[in-house]
């Protein structure tokens, strides 16, 4: 199934992990892709696996948090492809907490606002005039988190992630009459590069999943699609968990009581 013929899209963090899974999805599908990274060489790296994959794809270095290279990434899709369809807001950035919360800086907490938050509202500033010129099919899909929804740590993290669903929703209002459909996946723990030398943390986590692994980049990528496609036309300020269950279930507490009895 090819429902991405004749699109163009652009994917902000696409150099490895969900969001190179999202690029390949699309172009496998049909989608003329911008690959878009901070780092220019791994975004060229994504994009040259797409193009060996038989996909269409180029690469460009994009920084989210500066205004400028976002408007010229935008317009650079929009030139190449004559046009944009869809827009894939993935780029983040995450610092762990301090021990205390008296010790917290506030440059890590305005540095992940400023990319994962602030920087999914650039792109899409710049890129709606597009969109809302692609005929009725326009979409913009936002990578979240399920830390946007519960308590799983990363004040600063977190608080974007949530910023990023709550912004999904005024989006989706304020462009549903120019024909531009916004929603959002709110991923569990997926096994991506970040996690890279933490393989026995990966495997403990699995066991609090109700599906009963960790998420794949491919998972994230799936639902990425669906939303951006026409078998979403009627969908828009949606958060979508792809979460392998964890939000409909605490399953640490329900074995507990099972072991109870």
């Amino acid at each position: 199934m090819r429902r991405f013929e004749g699109y163009a899209a652009l994917v902000t963090g696409a150099g490895r992990g969900i969001g190179e899974a999202v690029a390949g999805r699309l172009a496998a599908e049909g989608a003329r892709v911008l690959v878009t990274d901070l780092d220019g060489e791994r975004a060229e790296h994504a994009a040259r696996g797409v193009r060996e994959r038989g996909g269409e794809a180029v690469a460009r270095a994009c920084d989210v948090g500066d205004r400028a290279s976002v408007e010229e990434a935008v317009a650079y899709a929009a030139e190449l492809f004559g046009g944009l369809d869809v827009l894939v807001n993935n780029a983040s950035a995450c610092h762990p907490d301090a021990d205390l919360l008296e010790d917290e800086s506030d440059e890590v907490w305005l540095h992940d606002q400023n990319i994962t938050l602030n920087g999914a509202f650039r792109c899409a500033r710049a890129a709606m005039p597009y969109l809302a010129a692609a005929g009725g099919r326009g979409a913009i899909v936002s990578v979240g988190s399920v830390n946007g929804e519960q308590d799983f740590g990363n004040h600063s993290y977190s608080a974007a992630k949530a910023g990023l669903a709550s912004l999904t929703r005024t989006l989706a209002g304020a462009s549903a009459e120019r024909g531009v459909r916004v929603n959002l996946v709110a991923p569990g723990t997926v096994d991506t590069p970040n996690w890279q030398g933490r393989g026995p943390l990966l495997e403990r986590a699995a066991g609090e999943y109700p599906l009963g692994r960790v998420g794949r980049p491919e998972d994230v990528a799936a639902a990425v699609a669906f939303l951006a496609s026409a078998d979403a036309a009627w969908i828009t300020g949606l958060t979508l968990p792809v979460d392998g269950g964890l939000l409909m279930s605490n399953l640490g507490l329900r074995r507990a009581f099972r072991a109870d009895g």
